[in-house]
């Protein structure tokens, strides 16, 4: 069989419980619902970095923010680190990006800031240069292009071109939208006409119902921007099935971050939340299909590795994150039990998790936009995942749960170094709470 095309079908700060088959009830997602049934679902699946530039700068390169240089919103991806698109290149692809890309230093993005890709319909910031229903990017010779139809739509027919105008030789095709992230200079969620009246005043998820914020105002909107991105999906899997492609491409679903409507801070991301870390992947294909459903914990910086093994290409040694491909054919294989976050601009943080616990420390007084680590933080938060899923109830300053949070630190402490941070002094919480009826044993400490 000829080596599989691989597309990046990537969204911009969609949450997790958005989708079906994470309990959604409002049928927003049955395409991504059938290919993560048939395919592979990664049901714990988180991005490395809350907010789009650094997050990107990952998911392009398997390093995390601080090693890309770009911690933050605002820098561009260093030119000499080595992206997905050299690699595939490399491995004698053609590649392709479409949609934003917020990686450069200004629109139009000069062919020096664009990562290596070779055809180039995009916007260094889409949120800047476009509107719900006025698409405008730039084409490989930095002219303006402006697409017809809602945004979404206009980006998939692109997608939808220029798989058509490549099916001869093997092509990575990277599609980045901006939907469901809001619209900027209006603060905004603008769905497709009529969509956001099918939603408005129905199911909200547990934490936004609890802590409000914006969602009252914004959900509607957001849940028909996720509609439409579905359906978009739809369409960019029957183009792949009426050309007889679909069997061998690959095509990875996933978003760079969630959305927590300003319940954890002034804005909609930038904290170590499920609502801002955790997301919705799934991926169909070669390698992929009939992978069923995936319970290891997967970051943001796994999914270049797995690309590039999926498609018989090496993974580069400077990779710090590592191939999923093993864990889908079910080959015993050493996975961490923890993910680790960076967390910029809002504050300079650092978290882990696992699969029960959340943990997570602050730099006092830093700022988040001047600096990408610090040498102390403070306990900030601790969050049993088993027993409170939304993060209702901190625990960090708990009595109870000093065992867990000294547990915790260690794996934050050894995740930093690991990432060539220096090693840093975490102040513990005080003073300490009775933590009333809670009770953790070592081992639930330790789970």
């Amino acid at each position: 069989m000829p080596r599989p095309n691989v597309i990046v079908f990537f969204t911009d700060q969609q949450r997790w419980d958005t989708t079906g088959v994470h309990g959604n009830p409002l049928d927003l997602t049955p395409n991504f619902d059938r290919m993560a049934r048939s395919g592979t679902h990664v049901y714990h699946s988180f991005t490395c970095q809350p907010v789009c530039g650094p997050a990107r700068s990952c998911l392009q390169t398997g390093l995390y923010a601080t090693n890309t240089g770009s911690y933050r919103n605002g820098i561009p991806l260093s030119q000499d680190l080595r992206t997905l698109a050299h690699y595939f290149k490399d491995g004698g692809y053609r590649t392709g990006y479409i949609g934003k890309w917020h990686l450069a230093e200004k629109d139009p993005v000069p062919p020096e800031e664009r990562g290596g890709y070779d055809y180039w319909l995009a916007a260094n910031t889409l949120e800047f240069t476009s509107d719900a229903y006025d698409t405008v990017v730039y084409d490989d010779e930095q002219q303006a292009v402006k697409l017809p139809g809602y945004r979404v739509d206009a980006l998939t027919d692109a997608a939808i071109h220029y798989v058509n105008d490549n099916q001869e030789d093997p092509f990575f095709l990277f599609v980045s939208y901006l939907e469901p992230h809001h619209q900027n200079h209006r603060d905004d969620y603008p769905a497709p006409d009529g969509y956001a009246e099918r939603y408005a005043g129905r199911w909200v998820p547990q934490d936004l119902a609890a802590l409000g914020g914006s969602s009252q105002q914004h959900l509607a909107g957001y849940f028909g921007m996720v509609k439409r991105l579905d359906e978009a999906l739809g369409r960019l899997l029957d183009a792949l099935k009426s050309l007889n492609m679909l069997d061998n491409t690959i095509v990875l679903f996933t978003s760079d971050h969630g959305c927590h409507f300003k319940t954890r801070n002034s804005e909609y991301k930038r904290s170590c939340h499920e609502s801002s870390i955790r997301v919705p992947t799934a991926v169909c294909g070669p390698g992929f299909d009939g992978g069923g459903q995936l319970r290891d914990l997967i970051s943001l910086v796994d999914i270049p590795p797995t690309l590039l093994d999926a498609a018989g290409l090496p993974v580069p040694d400077v990779m710090e994150g590592r191939s999923f491909l093993p864990l889908v054919s079910r080959e015993p294989v050493d996975w961490p039990d923890e993910v680790f976050i960076q967390i910029s601009e809002s504050q300079v943080g650092r978290a882990v998790r696992t699969k029960r616990w959340k943990y997570c420390v602050v730099a006092p007084d830093a700022n988040g936009w001047d600096t990408a680590s610090e040498d102390v933080y403070r306990e900030t938060f601790l969050y049993d995942l088993l027993a409170d899923p939304y993060e209702l109830t901190n625990l960090i300053d708990l009595d109870s749960h000093r065992e867990v949070a000294q547990i915790m630190r260690a794996r934050l402490v050894r995740r930093m170094l690991a990432c060539g941070e220096a090693q840093p002094q975490i102040e513990e919480a005080s003073p300490l709470k009775k933590g009333g009826q809670r009770r953790v044993t070592s081992a639930e400490a330790r789970s």
